[in-house]
Formats: structure tokens, sequence, C-alpha cells
């Protein structure tokens, strides 16, 4: 993949725009809240903010003294995807445990045999901070490879404070110079530590007392999850956690309703950005999170990888909730990590139309992260955009992740593949 980087240019002519210029946050979506341009072209600046959107011949004449960094051939603009709601800061494999799922193997017995989580924990922590590091890096360029242009990502695997801490640094020393934009999220409660003798609410309280206050200090994240299921955490247990999160002014976000109902309301209830996963929730929670401004954030990868049921996201447009879609990319239960296939997928089977999977990708997935400045091609955005070689944007979820992006711009930096 090569970069090139100029200050300012018009780029263009494009078959089609697809900018999501007025779509709504909220509710069902169809194509004409798509946006679309017909050849069009995108003027950015130097600090790699759009300037203008609009027909190719019009900005031409508007914007005289501009390089123009001319696009050949049939080409169809997207904004960059967003994936809000990733597990990629991990070291090893999981998959021995996906053949012995495959082999009949319950969760349970999984766990037994040393796989599960506390497989990927302990390959985790005995990785190096460069090892970790590689691999996250890694996993960035695949997801760049892929048009995704932010990313959210969790820590989880380490499961200690001074772990969790680590991870939190890797992070952060990996921010910078990560080819895309990173949201770093701690999920310290993502189960109780396998070495920690205490019961969950010491384990949580511990956390709290002791990580989050290097967190404030280090501005290492500020955003919180915690794993709502009986395999993890209870409702009881996570509400005073989440609001101790809440009270440093920081987001909090919930892994609610994978495997049972009930953390979605949790999530609606503390004011929660995004309630994710969501397979089990029922026709209340679906009208309590529609009725809500918290984001349901579904993650086809993690159904395709366990074989159950995608989440209702089709009724939970109807009802009027704002439905983003993540890779939820892990080593565990979604190890495919090519958000595009999941979501072309995942529109196939809830009857999604084109503009509302697109959004699930876009401005919808950055309202997940609350980031109000790119998701749509529109003036002020960050230049984060992709082109496919196509004339008519059907072809992208048509095709169910066959197509890939041939550019990439992130803050209008480009890069081709």
């Amino acid at each position: 993949m090569t970069q090139q980087q100029s200050p300012c240019r018009l780029i263009g002519p494009f078959s089609q725009i697809v900018t999501f210029k007025n779509a709504s946050l909220k509710g069902p979506l169809n194509a004409a809240d798509l946006g679309i341009i017909q050849g069009g072209a995108v003027v950015v600046g130097g600090e790699g903010r759009i300037i203008e959107v609009g027909e190719i011949q019009h900005l031409v004449s508007r914007y005289k003294d501009a390089a123009h960094e001319f696009i050949q051939g049939e080409k169809v603009l997207l904004p960059g995807f967003i994936d809000a709601h990733t597990h990629i800061l991990f070291a090893g494999s999981r998959s021995r445990d996906y053949s012995m799922r495959l082999d009949g193997k319950t969760y349970l017995e999984i766990a037994q045999a040393g796989g599960g989580i506390m497989d990927t924990v302990r390959t985790t922590r005995e990785a190096d901070e460069t090892v970790l590091s590689k691999d996250l890096q890694w996993r960035l360029h695949k997801m760049l490879q892929g048009g995704i242009t932010t990313a959210e990502v969790k820590t989880g695997y380490g499961l200690g404070v001074s772990e969790e801490l680590r991870l939190l640094e890797v992070l952060h020393a990996n921010k910078d110079n990560a080819v895309i934009d990173i949201v770093p999220t701690c999920l310290a409660a993502h189960m109780k530590a396998p070495d920690f003798t205490g019961n969950n609410k010491d384990y949580l309280n511990e956390i709290r007392e002791k990580l989050f206050p290097v967190m404030d200090t280090s501005s290492l994240a500020a955003r919180v999850d915690i794993f709502v299921e009986s395999s993890a955490f209870t409702i009881e247990e996570a509400k005073p956690y989440l609001n101790a999160a809440k009270d440093r002014g920081w987001d909090i976000t919930v892994h609610a309703d994978q495997f049972t109902p009930g953390g979605a309301e949790l999530a609606v209830s503390l004011g929660a950005v995004s309630a994710d996963h969501l397979e089990a929730s029922t026709e209340k929670d679906i009208h309590i999170i529609a009725g809500s401004n918290t984001v349901a954030t579904v993650l086809p990868g993690a159904s395709l990888g366990l074989g159950i049921s995608f989440a209702p996201a089709r009724k939970l447009l109807d009802a009027g909730a704002a439905v983003a879609i993540a890779s939820d990319w892990n080593p565990g239960s979604a190890p495919m990590g090519n958000l595009l296939a999941e979501a072309a997928l995942l529109g196939v089977y809830e009857k999604l139309s084109m503009a509302e999977t697109l959004a699930g990708l876009t401005f919808r997935a950055a309202a997940a992260l609350k980031l109000s400045d790119r998701g749509r091609i529109v003036k002020n955005a960050i230049g984060d955009m992709q082109a496919y070689d196509t004339s008519d944007y059907r072809d992208i979820l048509y095709n169910q992740g066959s197509l890939r992006p041939s550019i990439i711009w992130t803050k209008s930096k480009r890069y081709d593949q």
C-alpha cells in the first residue's frame, strides 16, 4: 500500500459520492437518504477537513487554484467505515476453541480443557509490549484495507489493575503512529481476573479504586465498558461500577443482552453511549433502546462465529433506534474481522436496506463513539473516505465483502492498494 499526500486539493471525478448529508440518526432509511452526488468531487484542505462537496464542473470553476487529484476510471466514494466495537489488542489464537465448538463441545467444556477467554488472557499477559504492538498494528492495517478509518479498541485480556494498565499504555503508545484513528476503551470488567481471590464486587471495587485514578491522571482512556451477563457481571454489580466511571466524566458502554436480557435496560437507564450485542433483546428492550439516545450496536461477527441468531436490527430500526454495525473482532467468538462482509450478511438476514447497512458502518457508528466529525462526506467533516472500483454503490454490498476499496483517505491522506 503506497501513500500520497497533498496540502489542499480537489479530488475527483467520482461516478457517485454517497454523502449521507441529511440522513437521520435514528430509524429506517432508504436510497433517498444516501445523499448521492452523481459525477462529483471533494475539495479537501491541508488540515484534512472537507471544504466542499459537489458536482465536479462546479468545483473546478470555483477552486481554480486547487491542485487536482484526478481519479481514473469509474469509482464510488463512501465515507470511511467506523468499527465501533473491537477487541483487537490480544496475543495468540483460539483456533482450537473454534474446532472444539464445531465438534459440539460446550463453552464450559472448552474452558475446562484450557480454552476460552482465559486462554487469551494467559497468552496476552505473557506477550511483551513489542509483540502486542506489532500484532495490533497488523490488525489496524487489515482494517484500513477494508475501508475502516476509525476503530474503537478495547482492553480486557489483561484482567487486573497492572495488566489492564499495561494494555491501556500499549494503546496509548500506538495511537500516534497508527494508520487509522484509535478510540481506546477500558474493558477491565470483561470478567473477574482468574487469579483474583475475592468476589466480583471486590474485583470491580479494586479496578475503580486503583485503575480509574491512574486512567484519569494519565488520560489513557475516557470510555469504560463492562460485560453484563451471568458468566461475567450482574446488573447489580455493574451499576455502581458504571456510575463511578460516569462520575469521572467518562463515556460508558455495555456488553448487553448477548445471551440473556437485562443489560440493555441498564445501559439506557444510565445514559450509556451504546448498548452492544443485543442478540437476546426482548420486544421490551427494543422499545426501551428506541426511546433513548443510546445507540444499538449490533455485532454480526459474533453471531457468525458462535452460530447464534443475529441481533434484531430490523425491529430496532422500525422501532426508531439508531443502529450501528461493528465487527466485534476478537480471538474467540468473532475471529473473522471482516466488517463489510459481516454487515452485508446481516443485511440479508435482517432485511436491511443498503442505506441502513451503510449508515450503520458510517455516521451511525460514529455516534456510537460520540464522534460528530466523521461518517458523512460533508463540509467540515474529516476527510476519511474510501473509493470502490464501480459506478454503482449497490455493487459494494451486493458483492458481500469481496469488493474492496481501491483507494482510502484518512484525514485526506491517500492510500492506494
